[in-house]
């Protein structure tokens, strides 16, 4: 059986070599060549699977590593009897400890406490519903908006956008889709700035054209926003310079990247193959997580107020800032070169492991203790 993968899939290929022949190219370079006499596609986001790349394969199975489906023509696969598999959930949690670093940042640039301030989570499947307990475990006061699960639940709890106007801060988590009555395109717009509260914070993490460009860029430059955190761009990975010298934390397109999610989205795509081609399952995650980078913590004896502690500790874990100055140095690229720089921070992105990875040792504190606990790390309080 012949696979060809994205190399930036983690042990993709010591992985699956136990199922076929693994051949390994960048993901925008997979093209209908390199496919033509394969079995097995696996994919990241940066490969378009459509009838332009298929037509004329042999393909049987198609797999994506990600939670995000945009990009591989689901409808044109069915029509060939081409499986499909991708890895819901597989990022979630690196995703929201991404927001979690963002939110103490972006908190501590502006002198303002996150506990009593109000986040609204536009988006509230794997990803968002992640976010919302994590901003509950900062005392955050959390309001959700997914009409999809407003209209198949009838639960209340789901709002209206017009409800999340008023809140300290927005976060966006849907996939991106142009067509239906649930349409993600330009969600964000100017309509959206227009409404929403003067000095709100703004965050998106899930797809560049959910949000307006041209109208984020016009909300910055109006005052209209306090600040701005942007891991997706519209025209990845030619992304807009201008846009980028403008928000106050930017990365590309990372959130997910953690390295546990990773494995953990490689792994599902994996048993899909094999119960899709009816083969055991022979390789578990363990074999490819390492140990931790930073095993533990003493928080015994820390200083300052809790917000400060979160932030210094969680800076331990996952230093955004660095994720920051690696995506503005894209500004000191020739212009014609900046893609192919936000591709290679992608690919040489460093490894990022998740807070479950680090047991963090908290005496004589227990509503510190309930917080970190509440964000995803192993507390000892013994």
């Amino acid at each position: 059986m012949k696979i060809v993968a994205d190399t930036n899939i983690p042990f993709v290929k010591e992985c699956f070599s136990s199922i076929g022949e693994v051949t390994l190219y960048g993901g925008r370079q997979i093209s209908a060549e390199a496919v033509r006499d394969a079995d097995i596609l696996l994919v990241r986001s940066v490969t378009n699977v459509n009838k332009e790349l298929l037509e004329g394969s042999r393909l049987k199975f198609v797999a994506t590593a990600t939670i995000g489906t945009d990009h591989v023509e689901e409808k044109y696969l069915v029509e060939k009897g081409i499986g499909f598999s991708s890895a819901p959930g597989s990022n979630a949690n690196s995703v929201a400890e991404y927001i979690t670093a963002a939110l103490l940042v972006v908190a501590r640039k502006h002198g303002m406490r996150l506990a009593g301030k109000s986040i609204g989570v536009v988006g509230v499947g794997n990803v968002g519903s992640r976010v919302a307990k994590k901003a509950r475990a900062l005392g955050m006061e959390v309001l959700l908006n997914d009409p999809p699960l407003a209209q198949s639940t009838g639960d209340a709890k789901y709002l209206p956008m017009e409800k999340l106007y008023g809140c300290d801060f927005l976060t966006f988590h849907t996939p991106l889709t142009k067509a239906g009555q649930f349409a993600s395109y330009h969600l964000a717009d100017e309509r959206f700035f227009g409404a929403i509260k003067p000095g709100a914070v703004f965050f998106n993490s899930s797809r560049g054209g959910v949000h307006d460009t041209a109208a984020l860029k016009g909300a910055i430059k109006s005052g209209k926003l306090l600040a701005t955190v942007l891991d997706v761009w519209e025209n990845e990975p030619n992304i807009d310079a201008e846009l980028l010298e403008m928000v106050d934390l930017a990365s590309p397109h990372i959130a997910g990247y953690s390295y546990d999610g990773k494995v953990v989205g490689m792994m599902m795509i994996y048993e899909a193959a094999c119960r899709f081609f009816g083969l055991e399952i022979t390789r578990k995650i363990g074999e490819f997580l390492p140990a931790a980078i930073v095993p533990s913590i003493d928080l015994c004896n820390a200083q300052g107020t809790e917000q400060q502690i979160l932030h210094e500790t969680i800076r331990q874990i996952y230093d955004i800032e660095a994720d920051d100055a690696r995506c503005r140095a894209i500004l000191k690229q020739p212009a014609g070169e900046r893609g192919k720089y936000f591709d290679k921070l992608r690919k040489d992105y460093p490894i990022r492991r998740e807070f479950q990875n680090t047991t963090l040792f908290i005496k004589d504190n227990a509503e510190l203790a309930r917080t970190f606990g509440g964000l995803g790390f192993e507390v000892d309080s013994e």
